[in-house]
Formats: C-alpha cells, sequence, structure tokens
C-alpha cells in the first residue's frame, strides 16, 4: 500500500514550500465549504481540477481516490432528492423528487470533489515527514503531530497484516456469504487485525525507548527561506478565496445561483 505515490514528483507544486501549501490550503477549504449555491462551488472544482493538472499527477490514480467520495455521494443522489421538501419535479413510486433535494445534492458533489481535488493537488505532494515537519513550524501541537504520524506511517502495517490475514482465509477456501460462517470470519479477521496492530505498538514503542525517545523527534534538516514562487503562489490561492467570498456575498446582489 503506497501512500505516498502523489508525493514522488517533480512540478511547480511540488517544489512549493509545504508550509505556503497548508497555508493557502485552509481559506480556500473553508470558503468552499461554508459557501451556498452553484457558482462558488463550480469555480472551485475548476480550480481544484487545475491544480491537479499543474502538479502533473497520474489521472488515473487521482480518479482512483476519487471514486469512494463519489461512490457515497451517489447514495446522498438516492436520498436527498426525495427527502427535501419542494417543488416535485418527477415522481417514483410514492416518492417525488424535488428541486431543492437535486439542488443539494448537487451542491455537495461539487464542493466534496472540489476540496478532494486541491487536498491531493497541495498536501498529496508532500512527503510525510515534511508534511509533519511544516505542522510543526505552524504551531499545530505536537501530540496531535505525532499522533497524525503514527496513524499515517502505520496504515500501510496494518494493511499487510490485512492482506495476509485475508490471503490465509482464502487459501483455506474461504468464500464471502451472507451467512453466519461469514460474518463470524469476518469477526475474527476483525479480533486478529486488534491483537496485532496492539502487539506492534508495544514493539515500536520499546523499540524508540531503546532509541532515547522522549516525545520528540529530532530535526536534521530545516526549511530554508521562502522564494518568490512561494510568495507568487500564496497570493494568488488567496486572491482566489477572496473572489470566491467576492460573489459569496454578491450573489446576493447580482442573484446568481
Amino acid at each position: 500500500m503506497h501512500l505516498e505515490e502523489f508525493a514522488e514528483g517533480k512540478s511547480l507544486i511540488h517544489s512549493l514550500d509545504p508550509r505556503i501549501k497548508l497555508l493557502s490550503l485552509f481559506p480556500f477549504i473553508v470558503v468552499v465549504a461554508i459557501a451556498k449555491g452553484l457558482t462558488v462551488p463550480f469555480i472551485a472544482l475548476m480550480v481544484g481540477v487545475n491544480l491537479v493538472l499543474f502538479s502533473r499527477l497520474n489521472l488515473k490514480a487521482v480518479l482512483t481516490r476519487l471514486f469512494p467520495v463519489n461512490l457515497f455521494i451517489l447514495f446522498l443522489w438516492f436520498m436527498l432528492p426525495f427527502s427535501v421538501k419542494g417543488e416535485g419535479i418527477f415522481t417514483i413510486g410514492p416518492l417525488t423528487a424535488t428541486s431543492e433535494g437535486i439542488f443539494y445534492a448537487l451542491t455537495i458533489t461539487l464542493k466534496a470533489n472540489a476540496i478532494v481535488l486541491s487536498t491531493i493537488a497541495l498536501i498529496g505532494t508532500i512527503p510525510i515527514f515534511r508534511l509533519v515537519h511544516a505542522l510543526r513550524h505552524l504551531k499545530v501541537p505536537e501530540k496531535l503531530v505525532n499522533l497524525f504520524f503514527f496513524c499515517y506511517r502505520y496504515i500501510s502495517v496494518l494493511h499487510e497484516d490485512y492482506s495476509a490475514l485475508y490471503n490465509a482465509m482464502k487459501v483455506r477456501a474461504f468464500k464471502p456469504a451472507t451467512n453466519v460462517h461469514t460474518y463470524r470470519s469476518y469477526a475474527y479477521l476483525i479480533g486478529m487485525l486488534v491483537v496485532r496492530s496492539y502487539d506492534h505498538s508495544e514493539k515500536i514503542y520499546q523499540a524508540m525507548l531503546c532509541r532515547g525517545f522522549r516525545g520528540r523527534f529530532p530535526l536534521l534538516d530545516h526549511f530554508t527561506g521562502l522564494t518568490r514562487k512561494d510568495f507568487v503562489f500564496f497570493i494568488f490561492m488567496i486572491f482566489v478565496a477572496a473572489c470566491l467570498v467576492t460573489l459569496e456575498v454578491g450573489k446576493y446582489f447580482w442573484r446568481l445561483p
């Protein structure tokens, strides 16, 4: 399981200072999340798409990351149009789809994809060690940073354990079905993952203590000064966020959707 596939690349976005990318992303996400209507989310989606293109990422891998998000959103499309009160558009049996429900579902779709694409382009292109380093420079509490680092680092270890256990089940002719045996087998699988994760944590903690760990990771390489392109990109992203805020406020005067 490779979690840093987007960090391995050479582009303008990859070369930016991680602190700048974090500071640029936060106001953009906040503006998109609180926006109402379709205009701001649609423009934000276009910004996210362009950030991905400028990052020169593998589009197939990006779409793979988007698939689970949109799979969840698909369920919202089955529920929101029929559960939000409003003007009816069409009817399926006892259910009536409303324009307001479709509007909400479309808004959520645009927002979610815009936020995920911009996060992949800006956060996904940062190696984990540089990301953690940047968080510490931005005064994020050290315990939270360490917790994030360990979670990120050992997701792949748990995935390897899961793959080994599941392959062992398949070797023993396990075939999933809707019966008690399948439920019991998955319960055993989850239980073994919990036991193994606890065992891994104990071994890792003892190994860290043997190496003199006292709650802080020493940093060998520090960030250099910010460059002109870092400042230009930061100003551009703040300008984009300001424009989105202006559109959000101005739509009440211009009657934008």
